[in-house]
């Protein structure tokens, strides 16, 4: 692992266990959104994720991490990030659940998020907030090309946003990721002042734009110090994948393989 003026080029070995690492992080993101269930409890969810994270062989790379309580991030509807599960917080066929989750194994981290509804029809306005977070993801991932900076994926983000008239969070941004969850650079959704790192084959980076149907300004929950919602209470969308800058495309490290 080389640190390069705020970013980290991994070394081979080090990528192969990042590899492996988000593949089970995309193995275990795809059966909680298929196992998510009207009736469960999001502490029953966040339960559920901590023994599918146990049965990879490895562990969450959330649980303790600065204090954070949860094996999953289970954000609820308004609920932006970090949501954490409850016993008293019951999913209903109406929610819009957005899970977050990261696991480490051999010394490499995955990082990896998705918004789903959780089975009552959704409107035609949240049903488009998460096709367009979806798809500024994937612009994002486009501009990820050796030689562009962090800035060409930012403004990519936030292109799409726009274009759509939703919010685009501010407060929360992506980050390298690989060996420990947060590695620099920082990776805003917004188009900033700062060009920002060059893009150089061995950086991995987590992408994860975070739209709103409203506001883009979030409020932190004063009591659980943890969870963001919007601040007008509007829905709200996330995505994530880890990206790996190779000499050509960018290789989509929690895209679950087939072979």
């Amino acid at each position: 692992m080389l640190n390069q003026r705020k970013v980290i080029i991994h070394t081979p070995d080090e990528i192969a266990r990042i590899r492996h690492a988000a593949q089970l992080t995309a193995i275990v993101r795809d059966r909680l959104a298929e196992l998510a269930r009207p009736g469960m409890t999001t502490l029953e969810f966040d339960q559920l994720a901590g023994s599918l994270i146990a049965e990879t062989g490895g562990k969450s790379a959330f649980l303790g991490y600065q204090g954070y309580p949860g094996n999953i991030c289970i954000s609820l509807n308004e609920e932006v990030v970090h949501g954490i599960g409850r016993a008293d917080r019951i999913m209903q066929p109406e929610d819009i659940v957005s899970i977050d989750l990261g696991i480490e194994i051999n010394g490499a981290c995955g990082d990896t998020a998705i918004t789903f509804g959780l089975g009552a029809p959704l409107s035609p306005d949240v049903a488009q907030l998460i096709e367009v977070t979806r798809r500024a993801l994937a612009a994002g991932i486009a501009r990820a090309v050796p030689g562009n900076y962090i800035r060409d994926i930012s403004a990519a983000i936030e292109a799409v946003g726009r274009k759509a008239g939703v919010g685009v969070v501010r407060d929360f941004v992506g980050h390298g990721c690989g060996i420990r969850l947060h590695e620099p650079p920082e990776v805003p959704n917004f188009a900033t002042a700062s060009r920002g790192p060059r893009l150089v084959p061995g950086m991995v980076l987590a992408i994860e734009p975070m739209f709103n149907l409203g506001t883009y300004r979030v409020n932190i929950d004063r009591h659980d110090g943890w969870t963001v919602r919007t601040q007008d209470g509007a829905v709200s969308a996330h995505f994530e994948h880890m990206v790996l800058i190779t000499e050509q495309e960018p290789e989509i490290l929690t895209w679950p393989k087939t072979t």
